[in-house]
């Protein structure tokens, strides 16, 4: 939760320090004193769009800050943690949003600076602000839909899951059908060249490696009369005379003389050196014996030289079309083996892929089905649920309605599918769509929110729709700004008890005009304004308790703080709001 806010520079307010309770805090204040800019500070706080016009005049720049309370373990805090923030000794995370005179603006999590995004990453998990930007948003049928969704939590949310996996998958069927059926001739004609291409490789058969073999055995057999003439030179040395070379004498013969000359000698040194001869002979015949099996197999094959040269030549078409060596050109089959499997455009291939697109369809009808069975569920509850809200906000009268129906697909659209005989778009969000009315009285028609609800009508549904929302929403801080307008007696001391009924299980922060709500304040922060002598108007806030309580009341009572009737009025509305606390307290312990 939000345990602490400090404002500098925004707005009217010069510098002010908000503790929020953790329950129930309400912001009061005179028409221009400033309470908006407590909501456009959690804005700030929470990444939202910076205005250089929010600057309070004179002041370099506006600076938000908020002190969280996070568990160890939330989504809020895995937020943190991956964008390198450090909590405090205490445990809480410092958020820090600043915004020059010029509209830059710069941000700071834990003492890291950090993208906007991340604030507003971190706000997403512990703040919903609700606020009348929100009621004119809820009056737009996709955000209906949201709403509904919102409020029916994880029996939607598994369903709809289901639903866009299946689709995602159906949609690339559907997709790759059509680009087939749209591209088969510019298909075929790429096909055609890739077979052709594999039936000239697979036709010369080459091995991997075989250009690189064959030009090592041309050169050998190009070579081989200057190899022969360098064997038989070599063979001459180490073994001695040839038909070439008579008189020659060979290593192998001196190096028998030289043992010879040294087997007499009693010299044991030379007795050792007549050793190594011995093994040097062996080696030098051994030698020789390889140059003559060498020079026996080097024949001269013009046949067999033909025969590589030709082989070269076929192996080199290849390698000029499609790789730059052999072993590139196998790759290149590879792959256009590959690029056929998927761009078959014969009559059974389509076939085959149209079937699985119809395979799919079915699993998207199936699962659009339960979707739209958990929203028709969802919708009953939220409808009853509101309807008791109005009942308490003074419209006993009033029935709200959340209607879900089929959304019919447009001429000539992909993305339909036909469930129940009906041909229905199939769009990200399921095959639905949502729309609230309002019936004011018992013989009206329902009729949508923007054409069956006067203006403070309005007010009320949409209060009465965010109450029960709110309590269906995960995040630890709500906040309510002014939510209550056009709304007051008997309706507005509902709006109260409401208010302080949801502050039992969230923190909520309220920003009102009502004395009815304020009554109903864990804590009351009190935004008051003055006027310097230099002509600049500031505002601070402060927490009120006890008398002054009692005066800040009485003064929201049409001015009436300095009157005994006044103050006698705003006393009994802090005693019937403490009787109401303390017997809701009771009906939750024995409840516990």
């Amino acid at each position: 939760m939000l345990a602490e806010m400090h404002i500098q520079g925004l707005g009217v307010i010069d510098g002010a320090t908000l503790e929020l309770h953790p329950g129930l805090t309400v912001v009061t204040g005179e028409t221009g004193a400033g309470k908006t800019m407590v909501v456009t500070g959690l804005h700030l706080l929470g990444g939202g769009r910076a205005d250089s016009s929010r600057v309070r005049s004179g002041a370099a720049r506006a600076v938000v800050e908020g002190r969280f309370t996070l568990a160890p373990d939330s989504p809020a805090a895995e937020v943190a943690a991956e964008a390198g923030a450090e909590p405090d000794e205490d445990g809480s995370l410092i958020a820090v949003r600043s915004v020059n005179a010029q509209g830059r603006s710069r941000a700071h999590l834990g003492g890291r600076s950090v993208p906007n995004a991340v604030l507003s990453e971190l706000a997403d998990q512990v703040l919903a602000v609700h606020g009348q930007n929100d009621q004119l948003r809820l009056l737009r049928p996709g955000e209906q839909r949201g709403a509904l969704d919102r409020f029916a939590g994880r029996a939607v949310e598994e369903p709809l899951a289901e639903y866009r996996r299946v689709r995602r998958e159906w949609l690339d069927v559907v997709r790759e059908l059509s680009d087939r059926r749209e591209r088969s001739r510019e298909l075929e004609r790429e096909a055609d060249l890739l077979r052709h291409g594999l039936s000239e490789i697979e036709h010369a058969d080459p091995r991997p490696g075989e250009d690189v073999e064959l030009v090592e055995r041309a050169r050998r057999l190009s070579d081989i009369d200057r190899l022969r003439e360098i064997a038989s030179d070599a063979l001459s040395a180490v073994s001695g005379a040839t038909e070439e070379s008579p008189d020659d004498t060979g290593a192998v013969t001196l190096v028998g003389q030289a043992r010879r000359s040294l087997g007499g000698a009693e010299d044991p040194r030379l007795r050792e050196l007549e050793g190594r001869l011995s093994e040097a002979a062996a080696v030098l015949s051994d030698v020789g014996a390889e140059l003559s099996s060498y020079l026996d197999d080097l024949q001269a094959d013009p046949a067999e030289l033909e025969r590589i040269l030709s082989r070269q030549a076929e192996l080199k078409q290849l390698t000029r079309k499609y790789a730059e060596d052999i072993d590139g050109v196998l790759a290149w089959a590879e792959q256009a083996r590959g690029r056929l499997q998927g761009m078959d455009t014969s009559e059974e291939a389509l076939a085959e892929l149209a079937a699985h697109r119809d395979r799919l369809a079915e699993q998207l009808v199936t699962h659009a089905r339960a979707l739209t069975a958990a929203r028709v569920e969802a919708a009953r509850r939220l409808s009853e649920a509101v309807t008791e809200e109005l009942a308490g906000l003074a419209m006993a009268q009033a029935e709200f309605e959340v209607v879900v129906r089929p959304q019919l697909a447009g001429a000539g659209g992909q993305e339909s599918i036909v469930v129940d005989g009906q041909e229905l778009h199939a769009g990200s969000e399921g095959v639905d769509e949502v729309e609230m009315r309002l019936r004011a009285h018992g013989g009206a028609p329902p009729l949508p929110l923007h054409k069956g609800a006067s203006g403070g009508e309005l007010s009320r549904v949409m209060l009465g729709l965010e109450v029960v929302l709110a309590d269906a929403d995960t995040v630890p801080t709500l906040v309510f700004d002014e939510v209550d307008a056009g709304v007051g007696g008997r309706a507005a001391v509902e709006i109260g008890r409401r208010l302080a009924r949801l502050a039992r299980s969230h923190q909520v922060v309220v920003v009102t005009h009502l004395p009815q709500v304020a009554a109903y304040a864990d804590r009351h922060l009190v935004v008051d304004k003055a006027q310097e002598t230099t002509g600049f108007t500031h505002s601070d806030v402060r927490i009120v308790s006890d008398e002054q309580r009692v005066s800040e009341l009485a003064r929201m009572l049409a001015g009436l703080d300095s009157t005994e009737t006044g103050r006698a009025h705003a006393e009994e509305l802090l005693s019937v709001a403490d009787r109401y606390k303390s017997e809701c307290g009771a009906r939750s312990s024995a409840g516990g």
